[in-house]
């Protein structure tokens, strides 16, 4: 079946980034501070998703950028402004700086051409980091959007983009949020307002398909 054309524009290996959000072991790994969250990216196959949508932008020549949360030993300079902040410093896995619980989780595939964000505080991948100026400066158009949560990080991620001036794409098979029906919710009154919402299936097809040289 042939691929949506718009889509397929959008999808331009040379102007779009691929963004996996919190997709660190301590998130979403077998080990995981929140296994509710872990145990929905992995039985809804968003978390196999993003493994595929990593492998092939690595194929595609499509710029993959890896964004991270994680926290010092000390606690300083994290955010302490918000109920979920408080709740993260109870957890009993921390996102400390250096250890396994902020490495990519397995089955993402990352190579040295990867970039890789890591943030101290707030709840955006995007706002208060230097992702935008990395995007601007690969030449990003459409900013892929994947990974955890579509309860709070997800939908910072889109809608900073969208602010910024960049295109949002969001494979909605490749995101999840507890509990797991909120996901679809999300996507369909909130996201899809702002994103074009799609398919990993989808976007796969847009990196397969030859391009017209220029």
């Amino acid at each position: 079946m042939p691929s949506d054309p718009r889509l397929f524009e959008q999808l331009d290996p040379a102007s779009t980034v691929l963004l996996t959000v919190e997709c660190q072991r301590g998130v979403v790994g077998p080990d995981s501070a929140l296994p509710e969250l872990a145990d929905a990216a992995r039985k809804s196959g968003a978390l196999t998703n993003v493994a595929r949508l990593v492998a092939a932008a690595h194929d595609a020549g499509v710029q993959v950028l890896h964004a991270v949360a994680e926290r010092r030993p000390d606690g300083r300079g994290a955010s302490h402004n918000a109920r979920l902040f408080k709740a993260a410093e109870r957890l009993p896995v921390q996102q400390t700086i250096g250890s396994t619980a902020v490495r990519v989780a397995d089955p993402i595939p990352v190579t040295e051409d990867d970039l890789v964000v890591r943030r101290l505080h707030g709840l955006s991948p995007i706002a208060g980091t230097e992702v935008d100026a990395l995007l601007r400066n690969v030449g990003c158009r459409t900013l892929i959007v994947t990974g955890v949560s579509a309860n709070v990080a997800v939908p910072n991620a889109v809608f900073d983009a969208v602010n910024l001036g960049y295109t949002a794409v969001v494979p909605a098979d490749a995101i999840a949020g507890v509990p797991a029906d909120y996901t679809p919710a999300m996507v369909r009154n909130t996201l899809a307002l702002v994103a074009t919402v799609t398919t990993t299936d989808a976007v796969l097809t847009c990196w397969k398909r030859p391009r017209r040289a220029r």
